[in-house]
């Protein structure tokens, strides 16, 4: 009997996976300190290593490093998959349309960023706008720390959308009695239970897609609508003095969430970068992720494995397989 040649044995393999040995090499997947973002981390590593047979390793890392490693190139951070735009746009057009380092996903979600109060309270107080918060009354209501200032969590410490947040409370006027918190999220959520279950007031930053929509009880507060004459945002990569540089008196407009990944990924692991290239998610589903995955406590590749298992032709599109 003829023994079988390695390119036999190669091209096998590739039949009975449906990939080639490209997808072999290991991809590193970063993972954000927010819930979609790990719920799409879970879900770019079960298909990558479910669907075609690769490697993967999750690396935890703020924007500014993920972004970083993709451009390199070198295997470092590979994915980012959970890019809010335009809240990460200094990152997208140095790297994307600049460097041309990094590729984004022709497909998005959409998302939301506002500002949210518990609803029996913000009802009873009749706080319907971020405009009701720059008062003493609404202050001494929300003063949870005794200091004299009302508090408002404005996001974890490295989110684009927290600098944004400092500009909009300041030029919303309402840091002129409220003390803005910068705390890691899982601190923020929380402050917002205890304030629910003790009938207390808190004001906090809230977007969507989020599990919190399906915990808490809670209201958006109303901004003024997006207007971009009077929204100027810069970014501390963009201007050292991005704070003071800055003026944000309106909502944010409509997020699109993109997967990102390291254009290395093309020449690396081919089948890999189409699928990214490929991959289309909506907000109901991540929000539902978010949900098993923080609130049941189940694992992001155990809630991820029931979904491909149960959306086979959506995965399957994804492959361009179908």
């Amino acid at each position: 009997m003829r023994p079988i040649t390695t390119l036999a044995l190669s091209t096998a393999l590739a039949l009975t996976t449906g990939v080639g040995a490209h997808a072999q090499e290991l991809v590193r997947i970063a993972e954000p300190n927010w819930a979609s973002g790990r719920a799409m981390a879970g879900l770019i590593k079960v298909i990558v290593e479910d669907k075609l047979g690769g490697q993967t390793e999750i690396v935890p890392g703020t924007n500014a490093v993920i972004f970083a490693g993709m451009d390199r190139g070198k295997g470092e951070i590979d994915v980012h998959p959970d890019i809010w735009l335009p809240n990460q746009s200094n990152f997208t057009d140095e790297y994307v349309d600049t460097n041309g380092t990094v590729a984004l996903s022709e497909g998005s979600y959409e998302g939301f960023s506002a500002f949210c109060a518990p609803r029996v309270f913000a009802e009873t107080h009749n706080i319907k706008t971020v405009f009701d918060l720059a008062t003493p009354e609404a202050a001494a209501l929300m003063d949870r720390d005794g200091d004299g200032l009302g508090d408002i969590w404005v996001g974890a410490p490295g989110w684009a959308s927290t600098k944004i947040n400092s500009v909009k409370v300041r030029d919303y006027g309402i840091t002129n009695f409220f003390s803005p918190i910068e705390a890691e999220e899982e601190v923020a959520t929380a402050s917002i239970s205890d304030a629910l279950n003790k009938g207390e007031g808190y004001a906090f930053y809230c977007y969507a897609p989020h599990y919190n929509w399906f915990v808490f009880d809670m209201v958006r507060l109303e901004e003024p609508a997006y207007d971009p004459a009077n929204y100027d945002m810069k970014q501390p990569a963009e201007d050292a003095n991005w704070f003071e540089n800055s003026r944000v008196e309106t909502a944010d407009e409509p997020k699109t969430i993109h997967v990102g990944y390291s254009r290395s990924l093309e020449t690396r692991t081919p089948d890999v970068a189409a699928f990214l290239a490929n991959i289309d998610m909506d907000t109901d589903t991540v929000n539902t992720f978010t949900h098993e995955i923080v609130v049941k406590k189940r694992s992001s590749e155990e809630v991820a494995r029931e979904w491909v298992a149960a959306n086979a032709d959506i995965v399957d599109g994804w492959l361009g397989l179908n």
